[in-house]
């Protein structure tokens, strides 16, 4: 919740041709991250549970690409990017733990690592 409110805090400055483009996509991504882990906390079992962390942890790497992205246009200033970068890697840290838990053979992936 924390990584998708930086995300609208930090995506309100952008320039507003980017509103319906960079600033939606980055806002759907960082939302879709707490709302699939929510769903698939809900689910009867921990394979679906699995899926949709799964699904979290690739909107994650998406939100990730996207700020990167940001950053190289300068909409984001390489210290706030690496901010950023910071609460996506530990969001991915706890994904990949979750996953590990739910799903000890399903490998968690690398953490992400942008370029700011």
């Amino acid at each position: 919740m924390n990584l998708a409110g930086e995300t609208y805090s930090l995506t309100k400055d952008f320039p507003k041709a980017e509103t319906i483009g960079l600033v939606a996509q980055m806002r759907r991504a960082a939302v879709s991250v707490p709302s699939n882990i929510a769903e698939g906390h809900g689910r009867l079992s921990d394979r679906s549970f699995a899926v949709f962390l799964s699904q979290a942890r690739g909107s994650l790497y998406e939100l990730e690409t996207q700020m990167d992205l940001a950053s190289q246009l300068g909409f984001v200033p390489p210290e706030r990017c690496r901010d950023s970068i910071g609460y996506i890697n530990e969001v991915a840290r706890l994904l990949n733990g979750l996953l590990s838990v739910v799903r000890p053979s399903v490998s968690p992936g690398r953490a992400p690592t942008a370029d700011c």
